[in-house]
């Protein structure tokens, strides 16, 4: 097992998929509490300090919780069968609507590491395509360094904005993430932790751009 993550977290993640309920999940809080939330906190605080080498407005993560919100979904199983954990910009929590952020989630057969900006609101992408159409070579440098952009983008590009623009794909775009899969050993190994600040080093150059879009401190 490496300083994070081990098989059990797995394991503990495949069993609640097959048994989504209070009952089975309060005779398995124990090993919930030391398989998944300690191992995640303590990644959280350790991958804050690394992400804040990029960015000090990066350094603070959270762990989302494990329960669902169930108010307005037909899905009413309790528990999400995944962990997961942002690192927001520091600004997120004076923001309601949408902040760029690194990202890690954890699921049996679907682990990834990433970030960007997911599901912001319109008036904050329309940031990001002002952004790209008034300093195209710096968009330029952005997809230069090898990221690869993707998300929910729209058929067509959005009013107002030139069809004939040679980033007209990425102005039609809804979300900008990048993400890195990573297989279940990887994350069970010693150097996880390494893997995961490489992946969101190589985004970076996203999320610096998406950052300075919404004029914050990269």
């Amino acid at each position: 097992m490496s300083g994070y993550f081990g098989p059990e977290l797995f394991a503990f993640l495949g069993e609640l998929a097959a048994h989504n309920d209070r009952t089975w999940f309060a005779a398995n809080k124990a090993r919930y509490r030391e398989h998944v939330e300690a191992p995640m906190k303590r990644f959280v605080e350790d991958a804050g300090i690394r992400l804040g080498e990029l960015s000090p407005c990066y350094a603070q993560g959270s762990m989302f919780r494990i329960h669902r919100d169930t108010r307005f979904s037909k899905d009413k199983t309790p528990y999400k069968t995944n962990v997961a954990a942002s690192f927001h910009h520091e600004a997120g929590r004076r923001r309601d609507h949408g902040v760029p952020g690194f990202y890690v989630h954890l699921a049996p057969g679907h682990c990834i590491g990433g970030g960007g900006l997911y599901h912001a609101a319109p008036e904050v992408v329309s940031r990001v395509r002002e952004r790209i159409v008034a300093r195209p070579s710096e968009w330029e440098a952005v997809l230069e360094s090898g990221v690869q952009v993707a998300g929910e983008a729209l058929k067509r590009p959005p009013a107002g904005y030139d069809p004939g623009h040679r980033f007209v794909e990425d102005l039609k775009r809804k979300d900008f993430i990048a993400t890195r899969s990573f297989a279940e050993a990887e994350v069970c190994a010693d150097d996880f932790l390494d893997r995961y600040v490489e992946a969101c080093r190589g985004i970076a150059p996203l999320v610096a751009f998406l950052t300075r879009a919404l004029d914050l401190t990269w």
